[in-house]
């Protein structure tokens, strides 16, 4: 199968977990997640936090799934091979996991206060949601030009990231905005528990991730 860039799998492989490449600008832009969270909680606006931790939580069991194509494949969809200071998976280091951290919290300060809300005769979650989805394909794009990400397989690019990615990442969590609170910690609690799993599984004790 025609791959764009073969080795990436290999070199991103050869960092993954590793501690030599680390950099101290992560201890701080760990403790700026930490503060937008707080922040957030300080104002009581549990709304936010849960369509932050809502998108957080797709986005790990992405990785997780990419990082099992990785493994029975030979290769996964994308990588970070290079210029992170810890590769966590194979398609994700740090700085882009504490990225999508608050990724939620951004798109849903956005929102309007009224669900009902209609932009062009369209709900409104659903225009933001696609719309921040584009946005983050688009910046892919930038990002694939660069060697510290990549698209590995040809017919995987802006379009299926938009379709299949992005998008159940900022819809889902632009709609969790308005659930009811017991939803919300439903949704949340069953996707951490569905990651933690794969991640004891397929990382601690299969050794497959």
């Amino acid at each position: 199968m025609m791959l764009n860039n073969p080795e990436a799998t290999s070199r991103a492989l050869s960092i993954l977990r590793s501690g030599e490449n680390f950099q101290w600008h992560v201890i701080p832009m760990l403790v700026g997640v930490l503060y937008v969270y707080m922040n957030e909680y300080e104002k009581r606006n549990f709304k936010v936090i849960a369509a932050g931790l809502v998108l957080y939580m797709i986005h790990w069991f992405y990785e997780i799934v990419n990082a099992l194509i990785q493994h029975f494949s030979g290769h996964a969809l994308w990588t970070a091979p290079t210029g992170t200071a810890y590769l966590i998976l194979v398609g994700v280091c740090i700085e882009l996991s504490l990225m999508f951290a608050i990724a939620g919290v951004v798109a849903a300060k956005m929102l309007p206060v009224d669900p009902a809300k209609k932009i062009l005769g369209l709900n409104s979650r659903l225009v933001f949601g696609v719309g921040n989805a584009a946005l983050a394909s688009i910046i892919e794009i930038f990002l694939v030009q660069t060697p510290a990400f990549v698209w590995v397989y040809p017919w995987w690019g802006a379009l299926p990231v938009f379709i299949t990615t992005y998008i159940p990442f900022f819809v889902i969590s632009a709609y969790s905005y308005d659930w009811k609170p017991r939803t919300q910690k439903l949704v949340i609690g069953t996707l951490f528990g569905v990651n933690a799993a794969m991640l004891v599984v397929f990382a601690g004790i299969l050794k497959w991730i």
